[in-house]
Parts: structure tokens; C-alpha cells; sequence
């Protein structure tokens, strides 16, 4: 029977912490947007970082970057890990880091005990996660997977009109290893909760058995604009106004089909004016539901009641459902070997659904695919005071060792040291 190994546990700690340093914030979070000069420097010193492990790295054409441990037989597929190291305007410092570092780390903690793998072990960095400076989010692994063409997303653009394409050439981050054919024996994603029930009912690890489907609408409400003092209520025709009803029917629609999620996230209102009835407003809606029967359901709802806005209003509304991806379900056998990683290390664990999106739920649509969460403080995630513990941080990436070491299929052992010597 395969012994059960932990990582060196400060080590992970101190990456963490090293890496909170570009973009960090005043709150104790990080901003390091999508292909900005922070980005460029976390992605640097990462791969110093991998280089320095004895991985190989090399970077796709959307400027997803690849870090490779040699296997023993490396005709074979990989086993992968990753996450992002993109964050949100006002994100925390652990949201897509964690599971980044986690695949250093289960590099770093072999190579102590001199275990080699069949299988190469490959750290993915994907990019544009967040989908907060371009839309929509999962860029760089929803090209990998075919969710997107290379082109569409290269030509994306943000609120300022900069072109992804460009962004990633200015910051040396457009290679020019091809973005189809990639393939991985199996693919495991460590990522904090970002949600409460790991921390409400005591768990260590969430065994994360599938995720939500998502769907993401832009909304635009098109009235009139014209005098707040001189034009009379009734023949006023308030985008706004009709804004907040949309609002609080996407909040309608969220609690009539539980567990799902409703959230209008973005608003943007013109002109803008103090002493001016707003004419035009740009919104963002986000629902999400376990079941695609009961997403599409919301759906549904949401397009009938538009409709309906519209006619009582005269305000025109351009409901453009631009971002879908269904429920998943993530492999028998990934779930297996983190259920299975989690039972040997001692720790408390519970199945759980993935309530964000995450860049394996793309991987889920080429390779096997699993996912193991950690708790967060209060379940606060996408915020500066987001917050967990050594401890904590410590469990998953020991279970991601363990369950990558059953995939990859360990071949040796060339160190007698303890899995006490490493944490």
C-alpha cells in the first residue's frame, strides 16, 4: 500500500504570502488584474519559481503557462494541477493563488522525497480567470477546451478599449505553443470554498463531486434622458427605474429555484447626472443553478419578464445571453482519489458542489477531472478581508499530493524522510 505524504507546509505558507506582495492592497487583499503589469510580475515570479523546481516551462498562444515535472515515461499524458494567479479588482490574496502554488508545492515536496512518477506532472497558469477585466471569465482554459475561438478571445477588449491580444504581447505573455491537442491523464484543481459549508458543519476538505451551470447576460435599458426638474413623472421614461425592477426579479427568480443564485453584479448609468433622468443603463446578470432543467427554468423567467418590463416601461431592454456552460459532473475516479487521499491523511471531509466557476470545470470537457476545496473565513471570497489558515491551506494541497501521486502512478521512492520531516 502507497504510503500518504504531507508538503512542507511553511513553504506553501511563505509562496503565499511572497506572492500577496504584487498587487497587494490596504485590506490585506490583492488586485492584480488580468494581463496588467502586476500580472506580469506574478506570472514571472512564479516561473522562477517553477525553473527553479526543475520544471520546464512554456507558455500557449492565449498565454496560458505550463510547468513541467519529467515523468519516467514521457510519452504518457500528465497529470496536472493549476489555477490563476489573475484576481479581482478588490480579491483576496489565497482566490485562484492557492491552487497555483499548491501544484509548486506538490512539485517542491517530491522532489524532497525523491519519489519519481510514470506519468510527468504538469502546473497549469490559466489565464484571464476572473473575467473581470475582459469578459467573460475562463478565458484561457475555455480556449484549451474549445469553449472559445483563439481569435474571439484575443480580440477581446476591456472597459477601456485595450485589446487582449495586444496585452499579451506587451506584457511577453503571447507564446506560441498551439492551444488545441492539449491533453492530461488526469487534472485536480485545489481552490478555497469561496462559500460557508465547509466552515459551518467543521470539515477540513469539500470532495468536489461537480459544479454549477452559469448563465451570464448583459443587459442594456434604453429610455429616455431629459430634465429631473421639468419633466413630470408620468411622462418620464426612467431606465433606472426600470433597472431596479429587473433587479429585484433576477433576486425573485434566484430564491424560487433553491439552491440556485441570482446577481446583478454590474451597473453602469448614463449620463451619470445628478439633475438628469438616467436614458441608458448597462447591467450585468448572473444566474446559476446545480440542475440545467432549473437554470434554464430561471432563464426562462427572466426573458418572459423582460418582455413584460419592457411594454409596462417603454423602456427599450436588449437582454443578450452571451456566456453559458452547463452543469458538470467531474470523474468517478478523480473524486475517488481525493475522497480516497483525504480518508488516509485523517482529515474530516464532505461532498460538496463547486458554486463558482472554476477553470476545471473547462478541463472537465477534454480530461478527467477533480477538485478539492478549503475552508475560508465566513465563506468570503472576491474581497480584500478574504481569509483562511496555514492549517487549512496546508490539508489540501497534502490531499492534491496524494491524489495526483495515485493518478501519476509513483514508480520510486529514493528518500526514506517522513511525511512528519516535511510539515
Amino acid at each position: 500500500m502507497m504510503s500518504s505524504f504531507k508538503i512542507n507546509s511553511d513553504r506553501l505558507w511563505d509562496s503565499l504570502m511572497e506572492m500577496a506582495k504584487i498587487g497587494a492592497t490596504a485590506k490585506g487583499g490583492c488586485k492584480r488584474l488580468a494581463l496588467t503589469d502586476l500580472d506580469k510580475q506574478g506570472r514571472e515570479l512564479y516561473i522562477k519559481w517553477a525553473e527553479e523546481a526543475g520544471c520546464t516551462v512554456s507558455v500557449d498562444q492565449v498565454g496560458n503557462i505550463f510547468c513541467v515535472r519529467p515523468g519516467e515515461d514521457m510519452s504518457l499524458a500528465p497529470v496536472g494541477t493549476g489555477s490563476h494567479l489573475d484576481t479581482q479588482p478588490s480579491g483576496g490574496k489565497f482566490d485562484g493563488v492557492f491552487g497555483v502554488l499548491s501544484g509548486l508545492e506538490v512539485v517542491r515536496s517530491l522532489n524532497d522525497l525523491g519519489i519519481k512518477t510514470k506519468h510527468p506532472i504538469e502546473i497549469s497558469v490559466w489565464t484571464n480567470e476572473e473575467g473581470s477585466r475582459f469578459a467573460p471569465a475562463m478565458m484561457g482554459s475555455g480556449v484549451v477546451s474549445g469553449r472559445f475561438s483563439l481569435q474571439e478571445i484575443l480580440d477581446s477588449r476591456d472597459v477601456d478599449g485595450l485589446r487582449l491580444g495586444d496585452e499579451l504581447q506587451r506584457i511577453g505573455f503571447a507564446g506560441d505553443v498551439p492551444v488545441t491537442g492539449r491533453q492530461f491523464h488526469a487534472f485536480f484543481e485545489t481552490h478555497i470554498e469561496q462559500g460557508p459549508y465547509l466552515e459551518a458543519e467543521e470539515k477540513q476538505i469539500g470532495v468536489v463531486t461537480g459544479g454549477q451551470g452559469q448563465r451570464w447576460f448583459n443587459a442594456t435599458l434604453t429610455g429616455r434622458e431629459s430634465h429631473a426638474g421639468t419633466t413630470p413623472m408620468h411622462l418620464r421614461k426612467d431606465a433606472l427605474l426600470a433597472s431596479t425592477q429587473l433587479i429585484q426579479k433576477v433576486e425573485d427568480i434566484a430564491k424560487a429555484h433553491p439552491p440556485g443564485c441570482g446577481t446583478v453584479g454590474f451597473v453602469n448609468v448614463r449620463p451619470n447626472s445628478r439633475n438628469t433622468i438616467p436614458g441608458k443603463i448597462e447591467m450585468s446578470i448572473d444566474l446559476r443553478h446545480p440542475l440545467d432543467e432549473e437554470l434554464s427554468a430561471m432563464d426562462k423567467e427572466l426573458s418572459d419578464f423582460v418582455a413584460e418590463l419592457a411594454a409596462q416601461t417603454e423602456v427599450a431592454i436588449e437582454l443578450d445571453p452571451f456566456w453559458y456552460y452547463e452543469p458538470i459532473h467531474f470523474d468517478k475516479a478523480c473524486v475517488e482519489a481525493v475522497r480516497n487521499a483525504t480518508a488516509k491523511l485523517g482529515y474530516s471531509h464532505m461532498d460538496i458542489i463547486a458554486g463558482a466557476g472554476h477553470d476545471a470545470c473547462y478541463v472537465s470537457d477534454f480530461a478527467p477531472t477533480g477538485m478539492i476545496f478549503t475552508p475560508c473565513l465566513d465563506g468570503i471570497s472576491h474581497n480584500e478581508i478574504e481569509s483562511t489558515t496555514q492549517e487549512e491551506c496546508e490539508a489540501g494541497c497534502s490531499v492534491l499530493l496524494n491524489a495526483m501521486l495515485t493518478m501519476a502512478e509513483q514508480v520510486s521512492e529514493d528518500s526514506t524522510m517522513l511525511a512528519s520531516d516535511l510539515a
